[in-house]
């Protein structure tokens, strides 16, 4: 793996402290928590991520924010995992929530014609409400559940090492770079 790539997903604390529409948060950006990457955190934002993806409303990168900061994982990485829910996987997942929440409460599944947008969800929530939001819920548990502890299984103790390692190499790298320029 290059480490130009991590590079590109490693943010820097001013950049984002500083961007316009994050004002919101105020001073709970300052806590460096926030952008490690690290087993906890990494396993964190996963479990953040994965769990507000299968929030059926806008704003689910807001939401991720908020819970990321409360429970201190990684910020960024918890918001990009949002995208999990994008207009392409929309429909499936939806759906597939509204099929376990009427397995779950014994429902029968209506037939309908699923439309991404915030009239549909509001027309169709009274008859369709309950199941798809306790799909929601249960399968937003499971997958947060297994993001936590696959993440956790597959950041071993040897991994890293061999990150901090080649981080360690890229930075000394890097500044031996910037010696070299200023010459």
């Amino acid at each position: 793996m290059r480490l130009k790539v991590l590079n590109w997903f490693i943010v820097k604390y001013a950049e984002i402290r500083e961007h316009h529409s994050l004002h919101i948060f105020g001073r709970l950006l300052d806590d460096p928590y926030l952008f490690h990457l690290n087993r906890r955190s990494v396993s964190g934002a996963f479990a953040v991520g994965f769990f507000s993806a299968w929030i059926p409303m806008p704003f689910q990168m807001l939401i991720a924010a908020f819970i990321a900061t409360a429970v201190r994982v990684n910020l960024p990485l918890s918001v990009l995992l949002v995208w999990v829910t994008n207009p392409v996987t929309m429909t499936p997942m939806f759906y597939s929530a509204y099929i376990v929440g009427t397995w779950l409460t014994g429902d029968s599944a209506g037939q309908f014609q699923f439309e991404p947008s915030y009239e549909w969800f509001v027309r169709e929530l009274q008859t369709i409400g309950e199941p798809f939001l306790i799909g929601c819920l249960v399968l937003a548990t499971a997958s947060s559940v297994t993001g936590f502890f696959m993440i956790k299984l597959l950041w071993s103790e040897r991994f890293s090492r061999l990150l901090h390692i080649r981080l360690k190499r890229y930075r000394r790298r890097k500044k031996h770079e910037g010696n070299n320029l200023s010459i």
